[in-house]
């Protein structure tokens, strides 16, 4: 039986991801910042019948949070397959009327983007050079990054885009840097069995988008699971997004 962590498992995308994973036959590491929501997301799933499940306690931002997770699955498995890096924030915040505050590359805080970007990128580089020695121990591991497809500089250089009047200078860059980082690590990575890349849900309606969202967690776990799972002749180092491109998912850097 392989073996998945899920960082920022207990709702949301990450919680569809988790149980179609374990419809398939994984055994899932749930990882939640918060332990009472992720003991209450794996007795959810154990209700389902989906029995192979268990919390990790992980606070992305903090390397001993981070350690301790490491520590943690080490001492259950030998072997983890699959790393999927699903937590993430959008550094969103609201004025007196609560009408969201547009992110401006002029009047935006430096202290929003060091928020969004503590668990977006360094969140995500602390996780996985934590555990990439523990994957390199799997005959086929996995890498997926959740990103977005609004951390594409090209398509947000496109007046055509669907989404190009949607601009927010925190998290699109968090996400344009999370995505070099994973064309970085699969290159490293490019002569051995690993799989690497970068996969955008879509747009969905979850509590991230404050349900404002358009595609279901259904397709957006769907599209997550699908990189999780690729064989041997599947790709890495690339980006894919079924929402902009549903002929094959790829999408420009």
């Amino acid at each position: 039986m392989k073996k998945v962590f899920i960082t920022g498992a207990n709702k949301g995308i990450g919680f569809e991801t988790a149980k179609q994973l374990l419809q398939k036959g994984y055994y899932v590491y749930l990882g939640s910042r918060n332990v009472e929501a992720g003991e209450k997301a794996v007795a959810d799933l154990k209700s389902q019948g989906l029995n192979n499940v268990e919390c990790i306690q992980i606070d992305v931002a903090d390397e001993q949070s981070v350690l301790n997770a490491m520590k943690n699955i080490r001492e259950k498995t030998k072997v983890l397959d699959v790393l999927i890096n699903n937590a993430g924030i959008s550094g969103i915040q609201f004025d007196t009327n609560g009408e969201i505050i547009p992110q401006t590359a002029i009047d935006t805080s430096i202290d929003i983007f060091k928020q969004v970007y503590e668990i977006n990128v360094y969140g995500v580089i602390r996780t996985t050079q934590a555990f990439i020695d523990f994957l390199k121990k799997s005959p086929e591991p996995r890498i997926v990054m959740v990103s977005s497809s609004q951390g594409s500089i090209t398509l947000h250089s496109d007046p055509n885009y669907i989404y190009y009047n949607y601009k927010g200078a925190v998290y699109l860059s968090s996400k344009s840097a999370l995505n070099m980082y994973t064309v970085n690590l699969a290159y490293e990575l490019k002569d051995t069995n690993f799989k690497i890349n970068a996969v955008s849900p879509g747009y969905t309606k979850t509590d991230f988008t404050f349900n404002r969202g358009v595609g279901t967690v259904e397709d957006a776990g769907k599209r997550i699971v699908k990189y999780a799972i690729i064989d041997q002749n599947g790709p890495t180092g690339q980006f894919f997004c079924e929402e902009t491109n549903p002929n094959g998912g790829e999408i420009p850097w």
